[in-house]
């Protein structure tokens, strides 16, 4: 029992107390590499939110048993790929987590979903347009014809990801703006009875435009990655063609690569 008089030593809770380690010691893999993944897939997963100060590093290398070089060199890599920043006098902060995004035919929602990065949608545009002539290439119908196009700005962790441009064509279905807000595109399309079967998908990169660099809360002239995509459903109907820019810092595109036999 503490004696009358006595302070009481104030408890520092970390956002790491939430995070639960499984280094294994026998692996051949770093003990380094292991923490750094770990703690990758806890920023990832919004365990580590952004703004979270990791605490000392003393205090983390003793709670793991590793050495301060190892516990360091794990944060270390995880400062070069951006996930984590050194502010002097504050600490070590976790600034975001980067979507990586498997190279298929998903909805960005539905990945960021199931990655736990809570994607939020505010939808900019929804009208009904008269078809250009990249449009109407892409989506099988006269130029001019009447499509639907939607213009709206994926977030994760309440920061920018995506600027989305989608057209379609304006009998596939009714495409309510609250809705859109609430789920994704494809979720709504698949509701509707449409099976998505394939697409064609271009991926590239550029500089962001002022008018980009604003919505996406980047400088103008940022790195972006861009996609543009033609997806059709299982009778081979074009339904939905987009253009897509993404962060470069906050987004990266997934896949493997198999040798042709």
């Amino acid at each position: 029992m503490a004696r009358t008089g006595d302070s009481a030593r104030p408890v520092t809770v970390s956002p790491l107390d939430s995070v639960d380690f499984d280094l294994d010691r026998t692996s051949p893999v770093p003990l380094y590499y292991q923490l750094a993944q770990q703690l990758e897939a806890a920023v990832e997963h919004g365990i580590l939110a952004p703004g979270n100060l990791l605490g000392n590093e003393v205090d983390l290398s003793v709670r793991l048993g590793l050495s301060r070089p190892t516990v360091r060199q794990a944060i270390q890599s995880l400062v070069d790929k951006g996930l984590l920043v050194r502010r002097r006098g504050v600490g070590t902060q976790v600034v975001h987590s980067q979507v990586k995004r498997p190279l298929e035919l998903s909805s960005l929602y539905d990945d960021l979903e199931s990655a736990g990065q809570g994607p939020t949608t505010r939808v900019l545009r929804n009208e009904r347009v008269p078809a250009a002539p990249d449009v109407a290439a892409a989506l099988g119908v006269a130029e001019g014809a009447e499509v639907t196009v939607l213009e709206r700005l994926r977030c994760t962790h309440g920061h920018p990801v995506a600027f989305l441009c989608n057209y379609l064509p304006s009998a596939l279905l009714e495409l309510d703006t609250e809705r859109l807000e609430s789920t994704g595109l494809y979720r709504m399309m698949r509701s509707a009875g449409i099976t998505l079967h394939s697409a064609r998908q271009t991926v590239g990169a550029r500089s962001a435009t002022a008018e980009e660099a604003a919505l996406l809360d980047e400088k103008e002239g940022a790195a972006l990655l861009t996609m543009q995509r033609t997806a059709y459903d299982d009778t081979g109907r074009p339904v939905e063609y987009g253009t897509h820019v993404y962060r470069a810092s906050r987004y990266a595109f997934d896949f493997q690569l198999l040798v042709r036999p």
